[in-house]
């Protein structure tokens, strides 16, 4: 019942989509077929001169009606619409019974296809029906009265059959709205993404970065407040600013690290451990490549663990573990305990937020983070994908 209701889709009436070829057969068919009927009518030698300008003021009107019908239809409104049919329908039933028959047919047929293709099908089937009926009952030859009627029945069944196709257009430009619509929500999507892995990502460098520096000053400051030399001092600071060169350094790496392109995490953590005295690396399984966020993770994980190292169990002795499973890759931090120093104090400095960032970024890669004490000392274990 609703396809006999419903107005042809804003899609379906619009020229989008349709091929060139198309429309210009559709308007060369209106013309010639009003060219038609108005050389067949002039050429009948029982019109006089005003009658020949009267089916010219006719064809005139009629035609300027049938144009007004289908600049109206959009806006759907359906006594407006068929004011203008019935106007095309006078000016056909005022020619067929003015000795312009042809021009009449053409009029009459014109509405048929227009209507079908336009109107909903409730309205314009009884539309076109009593337009054809009344026509037909006027025309003055009765011999032509089958042929005119198969003619305005086949153009109101085509008319249907365009609204169709017309109908199937609209659908195809609604999809290829739709798929471009959800290209351009998934791009947003992505660059969003994208934007919050670099903030991430700086976000955790820096965060590593600063609690680092962050250690080296406060204990620069327990060893003033205990009156160490100037030696020591400076040794303390100069390696705070050498923790801010290496943020930088590594906030360029980690950048370059979510574009795939960093040094291998094996490599990475043997350069992590020579930074640390007593620590050592072992790595088992086959090495292979991991996906950037994977990679990253890694990196950033075994950093704030040795950084934690240094903050609560300074002197400690360490073991990194990187292990390349068949479906995961491991990374297993253990410390002992403390041989000394200022961890007591030490141990307050920074956020106390590292390792429950990195436990939410092993998360958000369908991974997880165990950090817990251990015997005398720490254990941090994380589990990640290999991808």
């Amino acid at each position: 019942m609703d396809n006999w209701t419903e107005w042809p889709s804003a899609e379906a009436l619009k020229r989008e989509g349709l091929a060139a070829p198309r429309h210009w057969v559709g308007l060369a068919g209106r013309y010639l077929g009003l060219g038609a009927a108005l050389w067949t009518t002039y050429a009948q030698s029982d019109l006089s001169g005003p009658e020949k300008w009267q089916v010219g003021l006719v064809a005139a009107v009629g035609m300027g009606g049938f144009w007004a019908f289908l600049h109206t239809v959009p806006q759907k409104r359906i006594g407006r619409s068929l004011g203008w049919l019935a106007l095309v329908l006078a000016q056909a039933l005022f020619a067929t019974v003015n000795h312009a028959p042809a021009l009449g047919i053409v009029l009459i047929c014109c509405l048929a296809i227009g209507s079908t293709q336009r109107l909903p099908l409730v309205v314009a089937v009884p539309a076109t029906s009593l337009a054809a009926l009344l026509f037909l009952l006027l025309v003055p030859d009765p011999d032509s009265w089958l042929g005119n009627a198969a003619i305005i029945f086949g153009l109101g069944v085509l008319g249907y059959v365009i609204r169709l196709d017309w109908e199937a257009r609209g659908s195809t430009q609604r999809l290829l709205q739709q798929e471009r619509a959800a290209r351009t929500a998934e791009a947003e999507a992505a660059a969003l993404a994208e934007r919050s892995r670099i903030a991430r990502e700086i976000h955790d460098v820096l965060a590593h970065s600063l609690s680092a520096q962050l250690v080296h000053l406060e204990a620069a400051r327990l060893m003033l407040d205990a009156g160490a030399d100037r030696a020591q001092l400076r040794e303390r600071i100069v390696a705070a600013r050498r923790m801010a060169q290496d943020g930088l350094a590594e906030t360029r790496q980690a950048l370059s690290a979510l574009r795939g392109d960093f040094a291998p995490v094996g490599d990475y953590l043997k350069e992590l451990v020579e930074q640390l005295p007593g620590a050592t690396l072992e790595v088992h399984g086959l090495p292979r490549p991991l996906e950037a966020e994977t990679g990253v993770a890694v990196r950033r994980t075994a950093q704030e663990a040795l950084t934690n190292v240094r903050k609560h169990a300074p002197g400690a002795s360490c073991a990194l573990r990187l292990s390349y499973l068949d479906a995961t890759v491991e990374l297993e931090v253990v410390n002992g305990a403390a041989e000394g120093g200022p961890a007591g104090e030490l141990a307050t400095a920074g956020s106390g937020l590292g390792l429950l960032g990195m436990r939410e970024r092993a998360e958000l890669l369908g991974g997880s983070l165990v950090a817990a004490p251990e015997a005398e000392g720490f254990r941090v274990l994380l589990t990640l994908p290999a991808g």
